[in-house]
């Protein structure tokens, strides 16, 4: 553990904003991460944890707390319990395209569609990355975290983390606690083998993506480059010569809501179903029972509608920006908002404030933002 001095946070976050906080640490291995914790909890301080920076919107304003950088790397190869598998035990600070191209270089398949998604491994799980119909749930066996104020670290199983689209129990959602306030240490995944073979591409959103027609197996390494490709033409690749891609990615998430409420808008309007859970049971203790079950309850429909489409459809499109504002919506992704240069977290809060009440009166839907707010309101 390092305590160095503070870095402004528009140096070390995508959106490039955030002034330097009152302390800054760092850790460069497992165990000072581990201490680097313990010292701020000590303290009683406020804190977050800074990996990529690639889903933060800071404020203008000095951290009143510490920042500790996780810089921490390393992959470990370790046997499967399936047969022509491989599990690979990545550090939370390793940078995750990094881990894609190891993966990919040596034939170990299950993440090649998620390259060029910024940001660490760690980070991964906690907002459950995906891309083009691929998610890190498909292959995250577990993680290894340090809950806060814990002594020592556990081993939690996917399974107990919430994974959902885009979110986890780990998520800190604007206007919402944490489910659960901890640091992921490292995460193991469980991939496929496949060696020079290839693999054969089944699900349909990826097949559209990389313009399959037939099921022969594909390299994995010309599914990464068709997607690095695909990622680099929307600005989704970080490029410092292209202020497209001084973002935080989608700034809104795609807006979920009851089905009546769907059926209100649009028939244009991209939507897709969210699928209710029929594993759901009820149980009825036996001295209770009267031989009749109570009525079964119908389950909500819900449905995900698109917010790029939603902002389009309010007047906003690709480029908009502010009057004597730096900040726009990127000139590709009308989803994404962008730092065109010396941006504030104001002005880009502003612009995302607009494009709420824009939609909010065209729609009457309240899009909510996808990325950590740091010392900014909406």
């Amino acid at each position: 553990m390092t305590e160095v001095t503070p870095i402004p946070l528009r140096d070390l976050t995508t959106l490039r904003t955030g002034a330097a906080p009152v302390r800054m640490l760092e850790a460069t291995t497992r165990a000072e991460l581990i201490d680097a914790l313990h010292d701020v909890w000590a303290t009683g301080e406020e804190w977050f944890v800074l990996g990529g920076g690639s889903n933060l919107l800071v404020g203008d304003e000095p951290f009143d707390g510490a920042v500790i950088r996780i810089l921490t790397s390393g992959i470990e190869e370790l046997p499967s319990p399936h047969e022509g598998r491989i599990r690979l035990r990545v550090q939370a600070g390793h940078n995750w395209d990094a881990l894609v191209a190891y993966a990919v270089e040596r034939g170990y398949a299950g993440i090649e569609a998620m390259s060029g998604i910024p940001g660490t491994v760690g980070a991964a799980p906690v907002q459950n990355v995906g891309a083009y119909g691929q998610e890190i749930q498909e292959t995250l066996v577990e993680v290894e975290l340090l809950d806060e104020h814990a002594d020592e670290p556990v081993v939690v199983p996917a399974s107990e983390l919430g994974l959902g689209f885009r979110t986890s129990v780990l998520k800190h959602h604007y206007g919402e606690a944490q489910g659960r306030r901890a640091v992921i240490l490292s995460v193991t995944l469980d991939l496929a083998v496949t060696g020079d073979a290839g693999r054969v591409i089944r699900g349909e959103q990826l097949r559209r993506a990389l313009g399959l027609d037939g099921f022969e197996p594909v390299p994995l390494a010309w599914v990464r480059e068709r997607i690095l490709q695909t990622r680099a033409a929307k600005g989704m690749l970080l490029d410092e010569s292209d202020p497209d891609t001084h973002s935080a990615g989608s700034f809104f998430q795609n807006a979920i809501v009851p089905e009546h409420i769907a059926r209100a808008l649009p028939a244009e309007c991209p939507r897709w179903p969210v699928e209710p859970d029929l594993d759901t049971f009820t149980v009825i203790p036996l001295e209770t029972y009267a031989g009749l079950s109570p009525r079964a309850e119908r389950p909500e429909v819900l449905v995900k509608v698109s917010s790029a489409w939603l902002i389009e459809h309010s007047g906003i499109g690709k480029g908009f920006t502010l009057p004597r504002s730096r900040a726009s919506t990127s000139t590709k992704h009308s989803l994404a908002l962008t730092n065109r240069g010396g941006a504030t977290a104001v002005e880009l809060g502003e612009l995302a404030r607009f494009i709420q009440s824009r939609v909010h009166a065209e729609f009457g839907l309240l899009l909510q933002p996808e990325p950590v707010l740091i010392g900014v309101d909406l």
